[in-house]
């Protein structure tokens, strides 16, 4: 069964001539080797083609003009020759047993047709890496199982895998559609959803399957978004969770994800914009935790003081388990 499952792996990459080479060794020393590799040069300005070209016929270059991620995503899946899909990232990279440890996984379990896996986080400016989840931890979540019943719960968990840990049957984008292009934020997340929506169970390797490089991000990475962006992205999709039946799954998974951004908020004294999403989705929160934000949110200024504080000497004695960026500066 293992055999027989075909990958073809697309890569994105967009002024990326410094950091593709390190992506596609990366796939090419896999242990289980990928049957394709696509990279879809994104319009580059640089000579991301060129570094490409440099590997010959063990990579098929795609060139397009700049039309973002998505759009790029989307050509590598309708150029894709094997009946299933892996992504990554051009600035990040696969540890050796990424593709057979989820083909082995597939394998167990032919009736799923998606799966993905924790990652490691690295800031690398910094000398700092570190699994997003710790194994164990995983590994209690499953309860004994290749993988969680909802993709929802594993959000929930914050154990929802990372696009470079993504390997999808090809048939699914056909059924869900591809990427949403134009999407002002979260066009990964966005696609995981929809997926979740129609196939709720996903599998999940708890030993980290990739590296996801922090300090190489693009600057948009970190662009304020509207609370009422944020607000529309949610509402979307719990339409689409009522749709698919999914809703009571969905609910707590929305909490998660939007806690996470509250925290960001909390950083930048963006009361109202903090204050709208609670009151906005109160389903989605316990009283004890509006309750708490609601207080923080009172004195701004001194939350954002106090908190950055906090991150400082947490770094500074070294406290904090994950690779996580400094608070960027308001």
């Amino acid at each position: 069964m293992e055999e027989s499952i075909r990958v073809s792996v697309v890569i994105p990459a967009y002024n990326a001539e410094k950091c593709i080479g390190r992506a596609i060794e990366s796939v090419l020393k896999q242990t289980r080797p990928a049957d394709e590799i696509i990279v879809v040069d994104d319009g580059s300005t640089d000579n991301t083609a060129g570094a490409v070209r440099s590997f010959g016929g063990r990579v098929r270059l795609i060139q397009q003009p700049n039309a973002g991620v998505s759009a790029a995503r989307n050509a590598g899946i309708a150029a894709a020759t094997g009946d299933w899909v892996a992504f990554l990232d051009a600035d990040d990279e696969w540890l050796p047993d990424k593709l057979h440890s989820q083909t082995a996984l597939l394998a167990k379990n032919p009736g799923l047709v998606w799966t993905t896996g924790n990652y490691r986080e690295c800031l690398c400016d910094e000398n700092r890496i570190a699994d997003y989840t710790p194994a164990r931890t995983c590994i209690r979540s499953l309860r004994g199982q290749d993988y969680f019943e909802s993709y929802f719960q594993a959000v929930r968990l914050y154990q929802w895998g990372h696009t470079d840990c993504m390997l999808i049957q090809k048939k699914v984008f056909s059924e869900t559609g591809g990427f949403q292009a134009g999407l002002q934020m979260a066009e990964d997340m966005d696609m995981w959803f929809r997926i979740a929506c129609r196939h709720p169970r996903v599998g999940f390797s708890p030993e980290p399957l990739a590296v996801y490089h922090l300090s190489t991000k693009s600057s948009l990475m970190k662009t304020q978004k509207n609370a009422a962006v944020y607000a529309a992205f949610m509402e979307r999709h719990a339409e689409f969770a009522r749709q698919g039946g999914v809703l009571d799954d969905f609910l707590p998974a929305a909490g998660a994800v939007m806690r996470l951004w509250i925290r960001g908020m909390l950083f930048e004294g963006r009361k109202d914009q903090i204050r709208r999403l609670l009151r906005q989705f109160p389903q989605c929160f316990s009283v004890r935790y509006r309750g708490t934000i609601y207080s923080l949110t009172v004195f701004p200024s001194l939350t954002v003081s106090v908190l950055r504080m906090l991150s400082k000497i947490i770094r500074t004695l070294k406290l904090r388990r994950r690779a996580v960026p400094k608070p960027s500066k308001t």
